[in-house]
């Protein structure tokens, strides 16, 4: 029968794709390993395996979303299949939904009684959600909750006579207090605790003044530099002020958001681009990103880094600063420069943005949450996140949005790049991404733009990844997480 040799033909050229598949995701080329997987499945998709591993391929892409629908497709075909349960246990956790990923882990530990890899996570996993429902069980309402800041006074911290790091003479941060720090941090020793209170503080007070949306105004003849996610890669960071000069009036940059997390120099990166807004506050604009929030801290490793080199106030102190953070930024009336993407509905207008009060954790749905977290398609309309949280939109969405506010070009951040940037939905949105060789293993570039006043043009420069001292991405991270990463 000819239909039957097909599909025996069918499903030794899908093994034949699966094993392609398995050698990208090894080289660590993981959207090439899902295209593959998907042909697998495309010729035999009654195959558990292909969908527990392009699962796993769209985790390492942070693709969480598409991640639990594969896997959840993985144990309908095989109820058995514990990997099926462990790939979707592993992107609830990832996605900080610790009670769903609890009871994956048990399902596993059930298929799989004698493993004791899986007795592991489950204990693990346990301990997480007890966690959790200690901190909901004690957590003060938001009406009651007192503003760390408030009870900081930075002035009675006494700095140790020898103490050799850099320092802050009076208010007033200095280029030569910034050059100090980071040279400091680049030879891996802290910031005296005074000086850190001095600048967070400093820089919440900046923050909180502004509107959720910032119009920059660049003068013509000069130049300005947008730059996407560091992700707590410090040594990057400097390399980018080396290619491109320090932030200045005269050379002006906007970080667009995930500047900690992953990475594990965030603090470093952070008190760095907060030393710089402080010392000049039109030299530098700082944009929130999905990762400037506690729920994101407390796992990728934010949180966990800040315990370790500074104290618990700190990461009390951090958490509320980052609510002070604006969403987006309009430079000369028309580039848009948000870290995540647009919107569920049309006829979202730039007041609407200006209007969102910011002043909180972000919310699971709704303007502020797209922002943050919503990603471009490369079809028309609208459709489900990957990441399981915002939506993706499409060229049609992004031309109405523009056309609407009257504006040229949406740029954006928040996804990995190959080359660090990707120009897409017709030349009207550009991503932009500056962490090369993402957690030290995506061997992607990174990029930032300069845009010439008057005419905005895109200018695209890339770079490669400088080396770092032997500090693992993720070193601070939720010690759960670490065990799947």
């Amino acid at each position: 029968m000819p239909n039957m040799e097909t599909q025996n033909s069918n499903v030794s050229r899908a093994e034949e794709i699966k094993v392609l598949a398995n050698e990208a995701f090894k080289a660590h080329k993981y959207g090439q390993a899902i295209d593959l997987y998907s042909q697998a499945i495309e010729l035999n998709g009654d195959n558990a395996v292909y969908w527990a591993n392009r699962a796993f391929a769209h985790s390492k892409l942070e693709e969480y979303g598409s991640a639990i629908q594969d896997a959840s497709k993985a144990t309908e075909i095989d109820p058995k299949y514990s990997k099926g349960y462990y790939r979707r246990g592993a992107a609830y956790l990832a996605m900080g939904k610790f009670k769903d990923a609890l009871k994956d882990f048990q399902q596993v530990k059930k298929i799989c009684p004698n493993d004791p890899d899986a007795s592991k996570k489950l204990k693990e996993c346990e301990k997480a959600v007890m966690k959790l429902k200690f901190e909901e069980a004690i957590a003060v309402p938001e009406s009651q909750r007192r503003s760390v800041a408030d009870s900081i006074d930075f002035h009675s911290i006494d700095v140790e006579p020898q103490y050799s790091g850099a320092r802050i003479e009076g208010d007033i941060v200095t280029l030569d207090f910034v050059k100090k720090m980071m040279d400091d941090f680049k030879n891996q020793k802290c910031l005296h605790k005074r000086y850190a209170f001095q600048m967070v503080l400093q820089t919440r007070e900046i923050l909180q003044a502004l509107p959720s949306l910032v119009d920059i105004n660049v003068p013509e003849g000069k130049h300005f530099t947008v730059c996407g996610d560091v992700h707590g890669q410090f040594y990057d960071l400097l390399n980018i002020f080396e290619l491109n000069g320090f932030p200045s009036e005269e050379n002006p940059y906007l970080f667009n958001g995930d500047f900690v997390d992953r990475g594990s120099f965030s603090l470093e990166v952070i008190l760095t681009l907060f030393a710089f807004k402080c010392m000049c506050p039109s030299a530098i604009y700082l944009s929130r990103g999905n990762h400037e929030s506690k729920s994101m801290n407390k796992i990728y490793g934010f949180e966990g880094e800040v315990r370790s080199k500074l104290s618990e106030t700190f990461v009390e102190l951090f958490a509320e600063v980052f609510c002070c953070l604006p969403l987006a930024h309009v430079i000369n009336g028309k580039v848009f420069v948000v870290h995540g993407g647009l919107f569920s509905v049309d006829g979202v207008k730039l007041s609407d943005i200006k209007a969102i009060d910011r002043f909180c954790e972000p919310p699971e749905e709704g303007l502020m949450c797209e922002l943050l977290w919503s990603d471009p398609q490369p079809f028309p309309g609208r459709g489900p996140s990957k990441r399981g949280v915002g939506l993706s939109f499409g060229k049609d969405v992004t031309r109405r949005f523009l056309q609407d506010n009257n504006l040229d070009l949406v740029v954006r951040s928040h996804e990995v790049k190959d080359e660090g940037y990707e120009i897409e939905h017709d030349g009207k949105l550009i991503t932009v991404f500056s962490a090369p060789n993402y957690c030290d293993q995506m061997g992607n570039k990174g990029a930032f733009i300069r845009f010439e006043a008057p005419d905005l043009k895109p200018n695209i420069v890339t770079f490669s990844a400088v080396p770092h001292p032997n500090v693992k991405p993720m070193a601070y991270a939720n010690n759960f997480l670490r065990m799947f990463s």
